[in-house]
This record gives structure tokens, C-alpha cells and sequence, in this order.
């Protein structure tokens, strides 16, 4: 097995239900793959009593290059959000839109900071909806997610704000549920081509409504659910900043053309199967990869797996990448307590050398690995597990920046199974490691079904290659 060094990363079914706007039962949203927030939950968890760690934006990757009106002057970008907003879209928002260089406001529509979103993610928001209405925004961009997209609905201040963005040709857009359930009752989608989730799309005006993953229409730019919010945050980068930004956070991301044959390759199979609700264990860290926590924990939930997020962190509020803040489950040593048939680090530098410098985490995944059980790696983590020798005569995936060139990886692919160990290379691929993950714990079907729920496409048929076959044990074909 060859070596993996730590280096410097960059900052980096269609659906004939048709809920009511008003009344959509939690039975109902979790067949589609929805997650419907509890009101109960909220006052089940315990509140932190730390003050949230100061965030101050993120000094820009990458420096705009086509702002038709000052090229040097930052972009204002507003982002709502409310209890069961999808966390997926409205974490990919701000992440992309900040490493555009855009100045991302995170604001609440709630009486507190602190929301819930549709998942079980807590996010804590910038600051509350009445402290930036007086603000004008280049851009302001609805998640979606039930009922936080009713939440966002109900909300007057943010009903205003956008009627007036729109009245004032600024660009404004929504994904998900939030076209039909938001924008539509404000009377913000008259002549203009919108797409939503499939769940949604009878509830448009017919002659306006279009099934594309992302339409653009004028001001408006729409989109159908978390599996099509990376193009949905490029399309908004690129009507912000043009498309050299564009294309250059698109790499940033590794968000490449890949032939599904290519996206994921299998070695050594075995069977992850469980006569038990799996125990996923995910361990965060100040400056790990937010999108990466929250696609893990959004597709794994959705699965119906019992997935726990613990801090190494002597608090629970964790500062991720892009200056957004999660609140985690428990702390490790807390979550240590129980044995974990699953344990996935997230990526992000600097979130890997502190997830590193924990020994609760170190004994943990010596003991996983020991007892035969399932572990994994996201982006520049997969260096942690190199440097406890818990890849050896592994094939792994990681991002280019960590994994030197000799390193044993399968060629192209994004995610690599190798026996009882899963890796990816990085943010573009979550998705598809969170799915890959999903398939060997519940089967193909579980996974088609929570791909369906995302609006993300997944592969119909799967096939096994040759045992001789020495690029791949396995490659996807769609059925027609």
C-alpha cells in the first residue's frame, strides 16, 4: 500500500402525489423522502449555553471577475431559513455562494437563532430575519424542505423583501418545495418558466411549469430538490460573478462529467447487511466540510438509519467551513459509549487535523477496524486513516491535494469500496457516497428510493464485471 500525504486543500420516479399546501401529513412527505420536522423535537434537545463561535465571512477563493456593475464591490446574498428547511440546499447555497466571494447572510425566520432543519441538521443561523430587512440584496435564494418552505411562506418580513427584490428586477430563486409553497401564494412565478420537486410540479400554472433541474426565467432561477442544488448554487455564481467564477468554483468542487460506470468502483465485496437499524457514527470538527456533514447526515436519515453527530470539540457548536455553524448530537467521549456499526469522517483541512488530534477518535476507529466493522473517509480524511495504518492493502479514494500519486486508488472513480471500507474524493461526490453507503446497508431498491426523494439521478441495474477484471468489479448500466 502506498503512502497518503497531508497537503494544503483549497477552500474549498417521478411523483403523481400532489400534497396540499396547508395540510401534508408526516406519513405522506416520508414516502417521498421528505423530512417532516417535529415540533416537539425542538424542545426535546437540550439548548447550548454557549455562545455561538464569532464568524466573520471567509476571505473569497476566488476573486470576481465579471460584476457588470464594480467588479470590486462584494455581493450581498440573503439565504432564509426556518424549522424543516432542507438542510442540503440551504448549506450548499451559502458554502458555494461564499467561495464565489458573495457576502452570504444566513437569517432565521424564527424567534431564535438556532432551527432545526428538515433532516434533524440544527443550524444556527447569522442573525434573525428582522435585523437585515432594511437591506438590499443582489440575490436572495429560498430553500425548500417541509414545512420549512410554509415557514418561509408565513414569514411577512421575507414576503416583503422579496416581493420587492422582485419588483425591482434583482434576482431572486427557490428550490424544492419552495417555488410552489412559497413563491407562487406571494404571486411571484406569474410568466415565468419554473421548475420544483417533482412532488410539487401539478400545483404550478401548466403552461408555465418545466421539468429541467434548473430553469432560469428573467430574474427567477428555480430548481427541483437537494440532488440539483450544486447546479443551482453555480447557476446563481454565475449570474452574480459571470462564468470564469463559475467554472472555477465548478473545479474547485471536482464537479467533473462522470459516466456513472466511473462515479463508484467496488473491491473485495462483502455484505454490510444488518439485523438491526444501523449506528452511524460521525464525528465533527471546527473547519470540516459542512456540505459533507450535512449530505451524509441528510441521505443516511432518510435511509432510517440512527445516525449520531459528536463533537471532539469541547462544545457541541462546531464552525464549519464557510463560516457555517452546526450544533452537534453529543460530544465524542459521550457517543463512545456505545459500539457504532458505521464511523464516517467528513473532509475539510483543517477538520481533519483536529478530528486527527483526538484520541477518543483514534481508539474508535482502531476498534472498528479490529472488530470487523464498517468505516469510512470523506475527501482529505482519508489521510487520518492512512496515518493509523488502517488502509493497508486498501484501494482508497481522497481528494488530489492529500493522496500523492503513487497512492493505490481506482482509476476516475469518486467512491471506492473497498470490503468494510468506503472513501470518496470530495464535495462534488457526497452524494453519491452517502447513496453508496445506503446501497450496502439496505440494497439497491432503499437507495433508488432516497435518490428518487433527492431528485438525484441513480443508476437502474447494476452489474458485475468479470472477476478478472482488473479497472473495476462492478459498472452501471441504466435499464430503458
Amino acid at each position: 500500500m502506498k503512502t497518503l500525504i497531508m497537503a494544503t486543500l483549497p477552500t474549498l420516479p417521478k411523483f403523481h402525489y400532489q400534497p396540499s399546501f396547508t395540510s401534508l401529513s408526516a406519513t405522506s412527505f416520508r414516502s417521498l423522502n421528505f423530512h417532516v420536522f417535529a415540533a416537539t423535537s425542538q424542545k426535546q434537545r437540550k439548548t447550548p449555553t454557549t455562545k455561538p463561535p464569532k464568524r466573520p465571512f471567509p476571505t473569497p477563493t476566488i476573486s470576481p471577475t465579471a460584476n457588470e456593475d464594480d467588479p470590486s464591490k462584494k455581493k450581498k446574498v440573503l439565504v432564509p431559513i426556518g424549522f424543516g428547511s432542507e438542510e442540503m440546499e440551504a448549506v450548499i447555497l451559502v458554502d458555494i455562494l461564499r467561495r464565489a466571494g458573495a457576502e452570504v447572510t444566513l437569517a432565521s425566520v424564527e424567534q431564535q437563532l438556532e432551527v432545526e432543519a428538515s433532516g434533524g441538521t440544527r443550524l444556527v443561523a447569522d442573525i434573525s430575519i428582522s435585523d437585515c430587512s432594511d437591506q438590499i440584496f443582489d440575490l436572495i435564494a429560498l430553500p425548500g424542505g417541509m414545512p420549512g418552505s410554509a415557514r418561509l411562506r408565513d414569514c411577512k418580513i421575507l414576503k416583503k423583501m422579496t416581493s420587492k427584490q422582485a419588483e425591482e428586477k434583482r434576482l431572486y430563486g427557490a428550490i424544492c418545495a419552495a417555488p410552489a409553497v412559497t413563491l407562487l401564494p406571494w404571486g411571484l412565478l406569474r410568466r415565468k418558466q419554473t421548475t420544483c420537486h417533482p412532488a410539487f410540479i401539478d400545483k404550478l400554472p401548466t403552461f408555465w411549469a418545466v421539468k429541467s433541474n434548473n430553469q432560469v426565467s428573467g430574474e427567477l432561477t428555480t430548481s427541483r430538490g437537494p440532488g440539483t442544488s450544486f447546479e443551482f448554487a453555480i447557476s446563481l455564481v454565475y449570474q452574480l460573478y459571470g462564468e470564469t467564477v463559475a467554472k472555477e468554483i465548478r473545479d474547485s468542487l471536482l464537479m467533473n462529467d462522470v459516466d456513472d460506470s466511473h462515479k463508484k468502483e467496488e473491491f473485495n465485496e462483502v455484505q454490510w447487511s444488518l439485523d438491526h437499524t444501523p449506528r452511524v457514527l460521525l464525528p465533527v470538527a471546527n473547519g470540516c466540510e459542512g456540505i459533507e456533514v450535512v449530505t451524509v447526515i441528510d441521505i443516511l436519515r432518510r435511509a432510517k438509519a440512527d445516525v449520531v453527530v459528536a463533537s471532539v470539540e469541547k462544545s457541541i457548536q462546531i464552525l464549519a467551513s464557510q463560516g457555517i455553524i452546526l450544533v452537534a448530537d453529543k460530544l465524542i467521549r459521550e457517543a463512545a459509549e456505545i459500539t457504532h456499526d458505521l464511523i464516517i469522517l467528513p473532509g475539510g483541512i483543517s477538520g481533519a487535523e483536529r478530528l486527527q488530534k483526538s484520541r477518543v477518535l483514534k481508539k474508535l476507529l482502531k476498534e472498528q477496524q479490529a472488530g470487523g466493522r464498517i468505516f469510512g473517509a470523506m475527501c482529505s480524511s482519508t489521510a487520518i486513516l492512512q496515518k493509523q495504518g488502517l488502509l493497508k492493502d486498501k484501494k482508497a479514494a481522497s481528494h488530489d491535494s492529500v493522496v500523492s500519486k503513487e497512492t493505490d486508488v481506482a482509476d476516475g472513480a469518486q467512491v471506492i469500496v473497498d470490503g468494510k471500507l468506503i472513501t470518496n474524493t470530495g464535495l462534488a461526490s457526497a452524494t453519491d457516497f452517502g447513496l453508496a453507503i445506503v446501497r450496502k446497508l439496505f440494497g439497491h431498491a432503499r437507495a433508488r428510493s432516497v435518490a428518487e426523494g433527492l431528485v438525484f439521478e441513480y443508476p437502474q441495474v447494476l452489474k458485475r464485471r468479470p472477476s478478472f477484471s482488473l479497472g473495476s468489479d462492478y459498472h452501471f448500466e441504466r435499464s430503458h
